[in-house]
């Protein structure tokens, strides 16, 4: 998986008298590769470690009164259950892990060009967005501190973005939020 390249000295000028962008943050934490399914029956995500190697499937049940994502391991095995709220006042997804909630993500602000994103987790541990979740340019945040940066400037394929979560947070947890966060940002789009 490639990483980013920076992109140069910020204020620099190029040949053509263009000014360069800033130099993007070298990553941190691991990576991984999100991919949609294009032409699956629901929203089906194959997530791939930085080696290229599919780890875990997300099958999006189709057909259902509520929106209902299984994250899986490669067996099959069910970790964790997406499911929308039903009759909510605002879009609420609940993620489980069996029988429990381990967080909650609400649509918490809606702008023309971004949305922003509040996950609730239990014991106080709450996450906010920043940027632009429509074109998978993100960053998951806890008090001030990123969680995990969803670029799909790594990538040059369509439907395929990066997720690189700190090294010291749940990596499943935050890619079935990152899951959450685009079939959210998608719908009705």
């Amino acid at each position: 998986m490639a990483r980013p390249r920076s992109r140069g000295n910020p204020g620099a000028v190029n040949s053509e008298g263009a000014a360069e962008p800033a130099p993007v943050e070298q990553p941190t934490g691991t990576r991984f590769q999100m991919r949609q399914r294009l032409f699956a029956f629901g929203d089906d995500f194959d997530i791939e470690n930085e080696q290229g190697e599919r780890v875990f499937h997300v099958d999006g049940k189709a057909l259902r009164i509520r929106a209902t994502l299984v994250f899986q391991d490669l067996q099959g095995h069910e970790i964790y259950r997406i499911q929308e709220k039903l009759l909510r006042v605002r879009d609420t997804m609940r993620i489980y892990r069996g029988k429990v909630v381990v967080a909650r993500v609400h649509n918490a602000l809606f702008t023309p060009l971004r949305d922003r994103f509040r996950i609730e987790m239990p014991g106080g541990q709450d996450m906010t967005t920043h940027g632009n979740i429509l074109y998978h340019e993100y960053t998951i945040d806890r008090n001030g501190d990123t969680v995990a940066r969803v670029s799909k400037r790594w990538f040059h394929v369509r439907d395929t973005y990066g997720v690189e979560v700190a090294q010291s947070e749940d990596a499943l947890l935050v890619l079935a939020i990152t899951v959450v966060i685009d079939t959210m940002s998608h719908e009705g789009r």
